[in-house]
């Protein structure tokens, strides 16, 4: 990556300009496929329509849409002209989007026709893969652009986190702070020599941090538009490709895809980056199954401190198989206990030169920085005597059970320890004499059999029995939000409509339900 303050600017421009950077396949459609050189080019003339319409430096553009070329062509046009990307999670309901779209001021809305005419407001539109007057095509203009020179503090990106009630976080992130993270990462060759496959959204920095990676790596990426089991498969075995990322939900999904994956050649497939959610013991052996020359990278990031937390530990010292790493050499990690002194397991605290600015317009929310400009996850770690740190739980996701703290992860670790079980999730439920107790939906893995009964059995002859689940229901597969990450929300939603159903048919056998 050439030495820059735009974050728009992340492609080596010493590197040949004719490689492929992106190849993106689309149902129903002709394969896409852009190389560097012409994605650099696009990328300025979206800039220069920007410019020559009248657009300002540190003005808004929104964009709302599956993963494209057209969207990371838009993303590094908007940053090179010096105004700001905010990517919008196109699941979001029509009232949420409206809101976005009026807090982050944005003067213009890009993306798929589609989810365009989903807002309701008198924005500019411009439509990607389109030819008509209003499409991107038409909008552009070519010719050279000189990135915009950021500032230490000039604001590239407004990501609004999906959270799980009320109005979205807007995250504020920096050319500087996000253009250090690319960086810092290519410095350690994770993707020299791969072929990556991102099918995560755009709008989550997952995916987006991933991509800006992929240029400044000058790799070739495929790129889906979004996450289908099938074509995932298909696209790493028809590309090729050796890197992926993934959260435990989509692993799950691809794993019932037994006949396509019997035909499909999988060896290609060098590393496994999970993010977003931690990984058992369980996801481990269900990812050696399928990809058995992979080696699985359990991540860490989010998106208010960036994906560089952890690393390998300095003196070489193996990590251990569910831990995320040692403290990365050029960020300051911290475990604060409730009481706010410094211990082994607590909530985690980090300063680094990629954390956010703050959050966008929320003076009702208590900023998430301690006066020595440490920021506070919210998750809780474990260190251990060697300096690994290993994921506990959320503490927004931590309930009380009969005086007991109970993180949803412990419950779910000790069910997935049974040889039927694919995946749990946990969630608490009201109960008059625990206060909370907590309750678990079941997948099992393909083939094996299990009753909620011998489940429930086997977590209290391996566990305390305070953690136990009091129901547990066998289903076929998770609600999951935008993220490809479970939506634990709808899951406690639909625990309580269970209940209440079982306890007003008492007859009725809730192992024996299937589906949600």
């Amino acid at each position: 990556m050439t030495q820059t303050t735009n974050l728009g600017a992340t492609i080596d421009t010493r590197q040949p300009g004719g490689q492929i950077a992106f190849i993106a396949p689309r149902e129903g459609e002709a394969v896409q496929e852009i190389t560097f050189g012409e994605l650099g080019a696009r990328a300025d003339a979206i800039g220069r329509a920007l410019l020559a319409r009248g657009y300002r430096t540190g003005e808004r553009v929104a964009i709302l849409g599956r993963n494209s070329i057209d969207y990371v062509a838009s993303l590094l046009g908007i940053l090179r002209a010096g105004l700001v990307a905010v990517p919008i999670n196109f699941k979001f309901p029509v009232e949420t989007l409206d809101n976005i779209l009026r807090d982050s001021g944005a003067r213009l809305l890009l993306g798929d026709g589609d989810q365009l005419s989903r807002p309701q407001n008198d924005l500019p539109r411009v439509v990607f893969n389109s030819p008509a007057a209003d499409g991107l095509a038409a909008f552009m203009d070519p010719g050279e652009l000189s990135p915009f020179a950021a500032g230490p503090d000039a604001l590239a990106l407004l990501l609004y986190t999906s959270g799980s009630t009320g109005m979205p976080k807007g995250v504020r992130l920096t050319h500087a702070s996000h253009a250090w993270v690319v960086r810092t990462r290519l410095e350690n060759h994770e993707l020299e020599g791969e072929r990556v496959l991102i099918a995560a959204p755009l709008y989550h920095m997952n995916a987006l941090a991933l991509a800006l990676l992929t240029l400044a790596s000058h790799v070739a990426t495929v790129l889906l538009p979004q996450f289908n089991a099938r074509d995932y498969i298909n696209a790493i075995t028809r590309y090729r490709c050796s890197w992926l990322t993934a959260v435990p939900p989509m692993i799950a999904m691809m794993l019932r895809e037994k006949a396509l994956l019997a035909q499909s050649d999988l060896t290609c497939v060098r590393v496994v980056r999970m993010g977003s959610a931690p990984v058992t013991d369980s996801l481990f052996q269900q990812i050696g199954q399928l990809l058995p020359k992979a080696r699985i990278i359990n991540a860490y990031g989010t998106t208010e401190g960036g994906p560089v937390v952890f690393a390998p530990h300095p003196d070489g010292i193996p990590t251990p198989r569910l831990a995320a790493g040692a403290a990365h050499p050029q960020v300051s990690l911290r475990l604060r206990d409730p009481a706010g002194h410094e211990a082994a397991r607590g909530i985690l605290e980090l300063k680094s030169p990629g954390l956010m600015q703050g959050y966008h317009q929320r003076p009702d929310l208590r900023p998430p920085f301690t006066d020595d400009g440490y920021y506070i996850t919210g998750d809780v770690f474990e260190r251990d005597h060697q300096g690994f740190y290993t994921f506990i739980g959320r503490l927004d996701d931590m309930f009380v059970s009969g005086a007991e703290n109970i993180y949803p992860s412990e419950v779910e670790h000790l069910i997935e320890r049974h040889p039927a079980v694919q995946q749990a999730c946990v969630v608490p439920v009201a109960d008059e004499i625990k206060g909370t107790k907590p309750v678990a939906f079941v997948i099992l893995r393909p083939g094996r059999q299990a009753s909620a009964g011998e489940l429930k059995a086997f977590t209290l002859s391996h566990g305390a029995a305070y953690l136990h689940p009091r129901h547990i229901w066998l289903v076929d597969g998770f609600p999951l939000a935008g993220t490809n990450k479970i939506d634990r929300r709808a899951l406690l939603l639909e625990a309580g409509r269970r209940i209440h159903q079982d306890s007003a048919s008492p007859q009725a056998n809730p192992g024996a339900q299937h589906g949600i």
